[in-house]
Order: structure tokens, then sequence, then C-alpha cells
């Protein structure tokens, strides 16, 4: 894969951008936290069901309710998977979650029976791995978010609710960034049919240049007591993302499409940027809680 001077430039214009709207959301308080990933879930959700609809044409042919219907079921999941820091009016968010996600979980299957022309199972299982690919994702975020504010194990972690997520995002950027430089300079053995321009050679180079530029910043911004956590963080962001980055790509690739949609020039849409993240923080989110908690 020969470097592109001119594709590096849009791609690194572009990452700033991004980066800046990312940051801003990530770090100003927890609800512009929401209110970003409240973005990129519906990003999401709309591009996945245009690359179905494109895989499957039927289903195309669902109500307009089972469309967005699960689309908001799903925002419910991520909404259920909040901290009682989200209240509004004396209602605590997680709480309108569940009562959103119990509902429309009896509503919409009904619905799909009575208002479809033709109730198709696998209209449904299409919508079912949506909510568990986008929805379920974006829900642990979240739970990554409150789990810093809480979490008194680690000087690292402790009341800084940011530093879960930006962790995972850098490790994702960083790996994506040098996976493509590498792969540029000296990938020559293809990883897989399904992403043809990635290398092995990229794939190794970016995950191991990801892990220790993650965890030296982790050394010098937290001294040794977390750079452990940190390098195994990066791992699963390094490994997980790819597998991510993957999976998106057979996604495009039988919907016959180069990009899921072109909101950020040069990186495509938003499955195209979240693609690593979506199926790397689930991972991470088993790693915290179910190792360092």
């Amino acid at each position: 894969m020969a470097f592109n001077v001119q594709t590096f430039k849009t791609r690194a214009l572009s990452a700033v951008v991004f980066v800046v709207v990312m940051l801003t959301g990530l770090l100003w308080n927890h609800w512009s936290f929401l209110l970003l990933f409240s973005i990129i879930h519906f990003g999401c959700w709309m591009e996945y069901q245009k690359l179905v609809g494109l895989i499957d044409p039927a289903y195309t042919e669902i109500s307009s309710l089972h469309k967005y219907g699960v689309m908001v079921l799903g925002y419910g999941i991520m909404l259920w998977m909040t901290s009682d820091m989200y209240t509004i009016g004396g209602f605590r968010l997680h709480e309108i979650g569940w009562w959103m996600v119990l509902s429309l979980a009896v509503m919409l299957p009904i619905a799909e029976v009575l208002l479809s022309k033709n109730p198709r199972l696998k209209s449904v299982a299409h919508s079912l791995f949506g909510l568990i690919y986008i929805s379920l994702s974006w829900g642990t975020m979240m739970e990554l978010r409150d789990y810093g504010m809480v979490f008194k194990g680690t000087s690292l972690f402790m009341d800084m609710g940011w530093v879960l997520p930006v962790t995972l995002i850098a490790s994702i950027w960083i790996n994506d960034t040098m996976a493509y430089i590498v792969g540029s300079f000296i990938g020559k053995t293809p990883l897989s049919p399904i992403s043809p321009k990635k290398t092995w050679e990229g794939t190794i180079g970016g995950a191991v240049l990801c892990i220790l530029t993650v965890s030296l910043l982790s050394y010098f911004l937290a001294g040794t007591a977390d750079i452990i956590s940190v390098a195994i963080i990066a791992t699963i962001a390094a490994v997980m993302g790819t597998f991510g980055d993957l999976l998106e790509s057979k996604l495009k690739r039988l919907a016959g499409v180069k990009d899921s949609g072109a909101f950020m020039p040069g990186h495509g849409g938003f499955l195209d940027r979240f693609d690593s993240l979506i199926l790397a923080t689930p991972f991470v989110y088993m790693y915290v809680f179910w190792v360092l908690r």
C-alpha cells in the first residue's frame, strides 16, 4: 500500500477537527458527553440501517415505527446504563431509559405483526443485531464514563470520569494512525480479504506503537501505579478495534459501498469513524468491571 501524501493530509485535517469536537464533548462535563454519544448513536443507527437495506432489500420495507422505534429503544438502553448523575427535574435518566426499553420491547414486536405487510423474522434479527452492535456498546461507554467518577482504586482513575473513555479513544486513534503509517511504508502481507489495504505489518506495528505510546503517556502523567492497566486497555483497544474495523468492512463489502456515510472527509461516515471503538468498548468495559473493580 503506497503512501499517499494528499490522502494523509485530508485524513489528518479531518482528524484534527474530529479531535476538537470529541474532546469538547468528552471533557466539558457529563452532559456534553451524553450529547456527544447521543449524536453518535443515532448517526451509527442511520448508517447501519442503510447498509442492511443494501444487503437485504426487504429490510427497507419495515414500517416507520419499526425503523425509528428500534433506534429509540437503543437509545433507551444507553440511558438505562447511565448513573444518577444524569437527573433532570428529579427524574433520573436511567429510570426513563428503563421504561423506554420496557415499553418499546413490548410494543415493537406487536407493531411488526400488525403493521408490516410481510413480517419477517430476518428483519427483526437485523434490528436486534443493531441493538447489540451499536446501542449496547454506547451504553457500556456511558458506564465507563460514570465508573471513573466513583472508583477509588487507583490514582489515575479517581474522580476523573473522562479518563477511561479518553484513554480508550486515544488508543483507538493512535492504533489506526500508526497502522496506516507503518502499513504504508512497509506493509506487504494482506491481513484479510475483507480489507485488502490492511497488512499484517501495519496491524502489528500499529498495535505495538499504540501500546507503547499510551503506556508512556500514562507513565509520564500518572507514574507507574496504573501503567499495567492502561497497557491492557490499549492492547484490548488495538486488538478488538482491528476486529471492529474488519466487521464494518465486511458489512460494507456485502452492501457494495466504499463508505458507510460521508460526514467526515477522508474517514467516511459514523460507522467508518467509530467501527473500532464500537467493538472495543464492550471488551474494555468487561475488563474494567470484571477485573479492575
